[in-house]
């Protein structure tokens, strides 16, 4: 067993990226992930591993720093809130389309705009959706604790590298802020340049030899067969991905007439939504997707079949109830319930919810 502390979620995220090795972290500070790197400047890294730390001068600038280390072959990550994401969101399409790999956290706040500070999930959109401008895709993880947090950064990492592509953690400020006992890995070394050049293969830019050529990289290409032949790569990318990388927990669901779809924080109350229900005799189940894209589209569709309806609870508009509803396709009744503007529903307000919309309609 790894060193056992009781942390707070934006302070793990740091701690995780200094263990599993993290080369470089570039970021702007922003309510409610501050800490984030407020603790990696305290841990001050760079003198142990000579891993990097700066606060840039923007988020526009953190997201092309990390595209420059990234594109050298470095584990590298960077973290913001919604705002902040929406100015990285140019350097993320570059990123995606020039196939590097890194890591982003994003720990949502209520918007639309400046918003609140409060915890929020209405980012779901932006992150499974691309987020950016063109035709691409983030492989998104979603925590749902401390422990969690901690977890995605090392398998973020891995998947990054894994597929050549942007990894988001998605969390939202009740995880980011929430304090619980988490299991820590042992300090693993940072890659040295020989294995940086062993790993990146073709794909970096790591220096010309007599046995490497030279590489550009650049996800510009005015050819518009090739720019074709680049999309149709990066699709079967994702599509292998979806097929591959599938994350999901459903809890009580065997018996289920009813089951309820959250994520991140918002699970963590459904779960006691569901044993609210149960002890009323409402065989409730609830499906919490871990990775957002790729979707757990195929278990939805398969209990679709067998269940009287589903319900989505979020803390925004209604924006994952979307696809829900493409997963269940019209086999069985999919409603929504979730709060705004930085309120976190209780579990009885759920309870509430799910007997008004399902058991009533």
């Amino acid at each position: 067993m790894g060193e056992l502390r009781l942390m707070k979620g934006n302070e793990v995220i740091a701690e995780a990226a200094i263990r599993c090795g993290c080369d470089a972290y570039f970021g702007y500070p922003i309510t409610p992930q501050s800490e984030i790197m407020e603790t990696l400047m305290a841990h001050r890294p760079w003198e142990e591993s000579g891993m990097v730390v700066l606060q840039a001068e923007s988020e526009i600038a953190s997201i092309h720093m990390v595209y420059g280390a990234a594109g050298s072959g470095k584990r590298v990550m960077t973290s913001s809130s919604s705002p902040g994401i929406s100015l990285m969101a140019e350097g993320i399409s570059y990123m995606a389309g020039a196939e590097l790999p890194c890591v982003i956290v994003n720990v949502q706040r209520g918007g639309p705009g400046l918003g609140t500070i409060q915890p929020s999930q209405a980012d779901y959109n932006q992150a499974t959706k691309g987020g950016g401008h063109g035709d691409y895709s983030l492989i998104v993880l979603a925590p749902a604790s401390v422990q969690e947090m901690h977890d995605f950064v090392i398998l973020g990492f891995e998947l990054a590298f894994k597929y050549l592509t942007p990894v988001m953690i998605l969390a939202d400020g009740v995880i980011g802020q929430l304090m619980e006992k988490v299991e820590l890995i042992d300090q693993r070394p940072r890659w040295t340049n020989e294995q940086v050049a062993e790993i990146s293969g073709n794909w970096a830019t790591i220096g010309k030899s007599a046995s490497r050529k030279k590489h550009i990289i650049t996800s510009l290409e005015l050819d518009s067969s090739i720019m074709e032949q680049n999309n149709i790569r990066l699709q079967e990318k994702y599509s292998l991905i979806r097929s591959q990388e599938v994350r999901y927990e459903a809890i009580s669901c065997d018996d289920a007439e009813y089951i309820i779809v959250a994520f991140g924080s918002s699970a963590r109350i459904c779960q006691k939504t569901v044993q609210i229900a149960r002890k009323k005799g409402v065989k409730v189940g609830l499906i919490r997707p871990i990775t957002l894209f790729p979707f757990p589209e195929k278990i939805i569709a398969e209990y679709a079949a067998k269940v009287k309806g589903f319900l989505s609870v979020e803390f925004n508009a209604g924006q994952m109830v979307n696809d829900i509803r493409l997963a269940v396709n019209g086999k069985t009744k999919v409603e929504y319930f979730g709060r705004m503007g930085g309120i976190v529903p209780t579990p009885d307000e759920v309870e509430t919810a799910l007997e008004q919309k399902l058991l009533r309609g």
